[in-house]
């Protein structure tokens, strides 16, 4: 279990920007496992197509605030795509041995050890989920 919550995961749980609420998101979404009770919201707007502004709000253990505070370090700037291939390569690096994301999100990495963790995997994507919902609302919302 000690590989599961090495020094760096434990950093960036410790150290999240973007805590708190934005005042009218372009798109909003809260994600909870049913496994563990864990709890993640994400906020954010767009502007020409790309996050202008992001707040995060995790309820969640070690390794769903680990990932929640690489989104919010990473995602000004970034293309709801990138976010999408983020979550994506989150997902078969848990479930199917997949390789660890690149690009800006890259220390998406430090989770590998959890794909040992099956009930830890929900947990995990919270964030990644919840912030893909919330750009499916604000592309929505722009039409």
């Amino acid at each position: 279990m000690e590989d599961l919550y090495h020094p760096r995961i434990l950093e960036l749980a410790a150290d999240m920007p973007h805590v708190g609420r934005l005042e009218a998101p372009d798109g909003a979404s809260t994600k909870v496992s049913r496994v563990c009770g864990s709890v993640v919201s994400v906020e954010l707007k767009l502007k020409d197509g790309v996050v202008s502004d992001i707040a995060v709000l995790p309820k969640a253990c070690a390794l769903g605030q680990a990932a929640t505070a690489v989104l919010a370090m990473n995602a000004l700037g970034a293309t709801p795509e990138e976010i999408r291939l983020a979550r994506d390569a989150l997902h078969a690096m848990l479930k199917e041995r997949g390789v660890p994301p690149a690009g800006r999100f890259w220390e998406l990495r430090h989770l590998e050890g959890v794909r040992e963790y099956p009930a830890r995997h929900a947990s995990t994507m919270l964030a990644f989920d919840a912030a893909v919902d919330a750009l499916e609302q604000a592309r929505a919302k722009s039409r």
